[in-house]
């Protein structure tokens, strides 16, 4: 899910600040990353969150032989996505109660958990009920989706203290979690006849890459090139606390000096502007002191006080000025408000992506009937999706950067999708869009429309955040950023279900023996 759900974390640019070569406190220049292991590390690492809900999901003939005419994926997708948005509040609320490794092995340790508990009791020995079992099932998935957005949270706030890659190898990672997924199921079930037991092992294939990963994220944040960059986050952000910027603060000010332009930009020289970042064009918070050359003018700024007092001194004169107070509720409104309308169409692209694509991934894919090939159609839509969201997000780490308003209308493109792909299930006896190569065609384009899309906007939006460039206007276009995410992802799981409705009544007998198309039994099918 999304990215930038912390708070107090720095990340290493600012747009305002000129590029300098990095040192160490011993004057060496920073470590390298050989190979890029620890990009790698990152990345495997970034899929062990999501690979507990990719591995419910994308076991979907299990699941519809096990619970059959119901909407269990359906179900599966809505809790994991309603427990996930409330624990995002929850985590922006108790982030510093535990420290960042702790938190990521405590999701780890649930997914683990979870995954074993579901293999042995029901899917190996079956010890509950149909009816305990279906609510066992959504259960688990709740639990899983607390640790992966408590992890997933924690990952952002780890890779926002590394250079910028990096963040981009999570994201990318959670890509790689539904493609290694896919490539367990297809294994498993190809190789294995027996449902049971190809289920079993699928499961505990995905508890071993959970363990994997875990193993991968604790010595890859041992790494000297992790540790530098770390400790350079941590000596940046005591160096914000001194000068006031802390993250406790009911004040927080931005003090700087408007970047020097050339004459012919139209711009004048030297503007010194002392002002709040929630309201940048009151003037009873900005003090100016124009026509000051960067060469001859000298102005410095002395630390913003608690008592709301900014002392100036400019050209040998000093100047106070008082800057009413005002409740850091409304200030961090008023900030929201300011960013966000600056990444407005970023915030409108990432809701549409995934409302989009949680319309039909997974429940309208999974309801996509083949006589043909039987319950691997479900597993070869997610798998196509899967691989090529990844090669999407693959493609999204390529700088470009896209016109605002463009981009929310090529976003809005992908709605075509959602009628297409449903031609493609409904009736469910006899679909309008006939054969197999039309759902794994539009999976195709869903999948890297979704990994391309889904991405960009997260990327863009924390560099645009209007023209307060400093650490905190960053982390609140994530965190806005992160809202529409979530609401994308909770409305377009609940659209699935009226476009289920569409679909009709589920089939509990051989659809295709209805449908006298065959008696092949989709169901029990298996490649030959």
């Amino acid at each position: 899910m999304d990215e930038n759900l912390t708070r107090g974390y720095c990340q290493l640019r600012s747009p305002k600040l000129k590029k300098r070569p990095v040192t160490s406190r011993d004057g060496l220049t920073p470590p390298h990353d050989p190979c890029s292991c620890i990009y790698l590390g990152l990345v495997l690492a970034g899929a062990g969150f999501l690979l507990p809900y990719n591995s419910f999901i994308t076991a979907v003939d299990y699941y519809q032989s096990r619970f059959p005419g119901t909407t269990i994926i359906f179900d599966m997708s809505l809790t994991y996505i309603i427990v996930a948005f409330i624990s995002v509040c929850i985590n922006n609320a108790l982030v510093e109660a535990l420290s960042l490794p702790v938190r990521i092995t405590f999701g780890y340790l649930l997914s683990f958990v979870m995954l074993l508990i579901i293999a042995l009791c029901d899917v190996w020995f079956q010890v509950f009920t149909h009816d305990m079992a279906y609510t066992v099932t959504l259960g688990a998935v709740a639990i899983v989706a607390i640790g992966s957005t408590v992890q997933q949270s924690s990952f952002y706030g780890f890779t926002s203290m590394l250079p910028r890659r990096y963040t981009q190898a999570v994201m990318t990672g959670e890509s790689a979690a539904g493609l290694l997924i896919s490539i367990n199921r297809i294994l498993t079930k190809a190789l294995l006849k027996d449902e049971k037991v190809n289920t079993m092992i699928f499961f505990c294939v995905s508890i071993s890459l959970v363990w994997l990963c875990f193993i991968v994220f604790h010595v890859t944040r041992r790494t000297e090139f992790v540790r530098f960059y770390v400790s350079l986050c941590e000596s940046a952000g005591l160096a914000e606390d001194q000068r006031g910027i802390t993250k406790g603060n009911t004040y927080t000010e931005e003090v700087g000096l408007v970047d020097f332009q050339e004459p012919s930009t139209g711009q004048h020289y030297g503007v010194l502007v002392i002002q709040s970042p929630t309201s940048p064009t009151d003037p009873s918070r900005q003090f100016e002191a124009k026509s000051v050359h960067p060469v001859t003018g000298q102005a410095t700024v002395n630390d913003i006080t608690r008592a709301n007092e900014a002392e100036v001194t400019f050209q040998g004169q000093h100047y106070k000025m008082h800057i009413p107070k005002v409740s850091a509720f409304k200030k961090g409104l008023e900030m929201r408000y300011e960013v966000s309308r600056t990444v407005w169409p970023y915030m409108v692209s990432i809701g549409l992506a995934y409302f989009v694509t949680l319309c039909l991934f997974p429940g309208i894919e999974s309801e996509v009937i083949s006589c043909h090939i039987g319950t691997w159609m479900p597993i070869l839509l997610m798998a196509v999706f899967n691989l090529f969201d990844f090669i999407g997000k693959v493609v999204a780490s390529v700088n470009y950067d896209w016109p605002p308003c463009r981009l929310a209308v090529l976003t809005l493109c992908r709605v075509v999708l959602v009628p297409l792909l449903m031609l493609c299930a409904t009736p469910r006896l006899s679909p309008t869009l006939k054969g197999d190569g039309w759902p794994i065609i539009l999976s195709i384009i869903l999948g890297i429309t979704n990994g391309y899309f889904g991405s960009v906007p997260m990327i863009l939006a924390p560099s645009k955040g209007g023209t307060h460039r400093h650490t905190i206007a960053v982390h609140v276009a994530g965190n806005i950023m992160t809202l529409s995410y979530s609401l994308g992802l909770t409305t377009g799981s609940g659209a699935a279900y009226l476009l289920d409705v569409w679909l009709g009544p589920h089939q509990t007998t051989d659809p295709c023996a209805i449908s006298n198309t065959t008696q092949f039994h989709p169901y029990n099918a298996t490649f030959t």
